[in-house]
């Protein structure tokens, strides 16, 4: 059996911090600074006016004129989540990570650890997590979330467990709306890389479909007149691929109670570094403390002289909320100049003032290091270095970043003729 848990309004909550009392009237996360102005999680009196997750925000505020918005804080809801999941995997289970606030992951393994039953291992389970928690089992991962969802009230009535064989129809009177999150899709097979078998894959690499294109097609059926999973389920399978594609054949696989199976996450190692900020810190001092981090993060001891795949830096801002931008490398790497040019255009993006800087390993290379040949010219060595600026230019600026200026017709009568600009070769 596989269990869901769900800890409603994850993100809200953790952005809220101390300020729950905003909670009893209506409230809702602000767009992130970047993003699609969309609001994101809201609170009860707010979905009360209609306001939901992903709705635009002037959508939101003419329904609920009086909503609060909340700075959203993707540092502190990380951490809180990634404190959840160590702990569940304390209790020996492999979990799965969907958004924040909905983990999965199998309890056949550990029903002899706690207690020989799946009740046993959810009890451990809400002991484990130390805050209130939905919790629903069913033999596929849909179904199991689809369960925890509906798990509301107290005590015992906070889980449901869907025996095998029922999962249909117990999807079956539930609205389509619950697909919003689980539509992944099926392109290619799978590439032998290391960041693939690191994100658990198996034979296949999926990609979640675009919110956007997936609240379309949710919209589109029930203009339609389909409004369940059983509706949906009953549907011609060559029907739903003619008209909604890949996204719908997956729908329609949820929907009649298949599923994939579950791609527990590798134990992360937490290989991270954090620097305090003086009061309104810009320019050259935000430079210099984002090499002093690089530096840091050279030095970690968990590191063990591996390389860097992906980086991703985060900042606490002084009026409150958190910031964060990832940055996946070209190039495995741990040179401390090109992971200081790959990071810096990332500052730009801080939309205020910061008390706290961090960075964090998110994927990490094999060790190795670049092996020079004997001797090489000093023309040999500019070459290299000019095409290596090449490339950085063009990983921040895009492809036309470096041109270059060739005499085409210098004697013409027209400038547009005399020269032409082509790409820089490397």
């Amino acid at each position: 059996m596989i269990v869901c848990a769900q800890i409603p309004r994850f993100s809200l909550l953790a952005s809220l911090g101390d300020r729950r009392k905003l909670l009893r009237g209506p409230a809702a996360l602000a767009p992130e600074p970047g993003a699609a102005q969309a609001v994101g999680e809201a609170s009860g009196p707010a979905e009360a006016f209609g306001v939901r997750a992903g709705m635009p925000l002037g959508e939101a505020l003419a329904r609920c004129p009086e909503l609060t918005l909340v700075t959203p804080d993707s540092e502190r809801t990380e951490s809180r989540w990634e404190e959840l999941l160590w702990r569940l995997e304390r209790i020996g289970v492999a979990v799965e990570p969907g958004r924040a606030g909905a983990v999965y992951f199998e309890a056949d393994g550990v029903k002899g650890l706690w207690g020989g039953h799946l009740e046993d291992v959810l009890a451990r389970v809400r002991l484990a997590l130390g805050i209130p928690a939905r919790l629903g089992a069913a033999p596929t991962r849909f179904a199991a979330f689809a369960a925890a969802y509906g798990a509301r009230g107290r005590g015992a009535r906070r889980r449901a467990i869907v025996p095998a064989g029922a999962e249909r129809a117990f999807l079956a009177p539930l609205p389509v709306t619950l697909l919003q999150d689980h539509l992944e899709v099926a392109t290619s097979p799978a590439t032998a890389d290391a960041g693939a078998s690191e994100q658990g894959f198996q034979s296949f690499e999926c990609e979640r479909a675009g919110a956007e294109h997936v609240a379309g097609m949710l919209s589109e059926l029930e203009r339609l007149g389909i409004r369940t999973l059983g509706e949906l389920a009953a549907l011609p399978r060559e029907s739903v691929a003619d008209r909604f594609g890949a996204v719908g054949l997956r729908a329609h696989e949820l929907a009649a109670g298949r599923d994939r199976d579950l791609r527990p996450r590798r134990a992360p190692e937490d290989v991270s570094v954090s620097l305090p900020l003086p009061d309104a810190i810009s320019g050259i001092q935000l430079e210099r403390a984002l090499t002093l981090l690089i530096g840091r993060l050279l030095a970690h001891p968990r590191r063990h002289g591996r390389s860097f795949r992906k980086l991703r830096i985060t900042a606490r801002l002084a009026a409150g909320g958190g910031w964060r931008s990832d940055m996946p490398l070209r190039d495995v790497t741990a040179d401390p100049d090109r992971l200081r040019l790959a990071l810096l255009p990332k500052l730009g993006g801080l939309p205020g003032p910061a008390e706290r800087l961090g960075l964090r390993a998110l994927a990490l290379g094999p060790a190795g290091h670049d092996q020079p040949s004997l001797s090489r010219d000093e023309r040999e060595l500019r070459r290299e270095r000019i095409a290596e600026a090449v490339r950085q230019a063009r990983v921040a600026g895009g492809r036309d970043a470096v041109l270059r200026v060739l005499d085409i017709d210098p004697g013409s009568r027209v400038p547009e003729r005399r020269l032409m600009l082509t790409p820089f070769p490397e």
